[in-house]
């Protein structure tokens, strides 16, 4: 079990990095969109749309719904914290993501080239903006996967809201990228930046890109844990169901009088 599904979130990390370099390479890359679109908001508030619905219908697909469809260290790190995925199944997933996130970039790179090889799109490799240090990339990248970690986990405990997470994850990773492309790049995903990074050489904030959203992470589920005691997250699988595809329900009330 835990090697299959390690190896979907392979799969589908796979696909997103290889999905996300493309859009990169065909929205802000040389081509007849950029030319259309010379603005880089603009050029970023599509890159968002598109992300962000590529990341909803991966946690959608049926390998995202086996595997809760994280391809992303932090929120697979974020749910173990919240008690609803195993410990043991931590790092299989985090490795599987890594290495899928850096073969979907190599794939990306092969399949368009120079176009994607190159800047400005440069295998879809984020950097902050001028003047940025490490310790602000840091804390901004933290809030924002904080954010995200604590409105899913919300979300999550919750069986009316939890159907809807693919789209609030699809929204808040478009909405990152669309504001803070500029800044901070948007990743707020370990396995965003991991692949683009190592296979282009850009390595000099990798350290913070990966472990920013880690922390963030950690915080965000220690104070939903400390503000919603009463209240636990139902699954770790980000389409919001059980494991049958079933939707979920509130667990029994063990203090409610017969």
């Amino acid at each position: 079990m835990i090697a299959g599904h390690s190896a979907l979130e392979f799969l589908l990390t796979l696909v997103l990095l290889f999905g996300v370099t493309t859009i990169v390479r065909w929205v802000i890359g040389p081509s007849s969109i950029s030319d259309r679109v010379p603005q880089i908001h603009l050029q970023l508030l599509i890159v968002g749309v598109a992300v962000g619905l590529l990341i909803a219908a991966l946690i959608l697909s049926p390998p995202g719904r086996m595997t809760g469809g994280h391809m992303n260290p932090a929120i697979s790190f974020a749910t173990w914290r919240f008690g609803v995925f195993p410990g043991v199944s931590v790092v299989p997933y985090i490795v599987a993501q890594l290495i899928g996130s850096a073969l979907g970039v190599l794939l990306a790179g092969a399949a368009w080239g120079p176009a994607a090889q190159e800047p400005p799109t440069a295998y879809a490799v984020l950097q902050p903006g001028a003047g940025w240090t490490a310790a602000e990339l840091f804390f901004a990248e933290a809030a924002s996967m904080g954010l995200i970690v604590y409105l899913v986990g919300y979300f999550l405990q919750t069986p009316r809201l939890a159907p809807l997470v693919p789209w609030l994850v699809g929204v808040l990773i478009g909405g990152a990228i669309a504001v803070l492309g500029t800044t901070t790049g948007g990743s707020v995903n370990p396995a965003r930046q991991f692949g683009p990074a190592v296979v282009s050489g850009k390595l000099p904030f990798l350290w913070v890109y990966l472990l920013a959203p880690m922390v963030g992470a950690l915080v965000a589920a220690f104070i939903l844990d400390r503000v919603g005691r009463h209240r636990a997250v139902l699954t770790h699988r980000l389409c919001g169901t059980q494991e049958s595809g079933a939707p979920l329900h509130e667990p029994p009330d063990e203090n409610r009088l017969p």
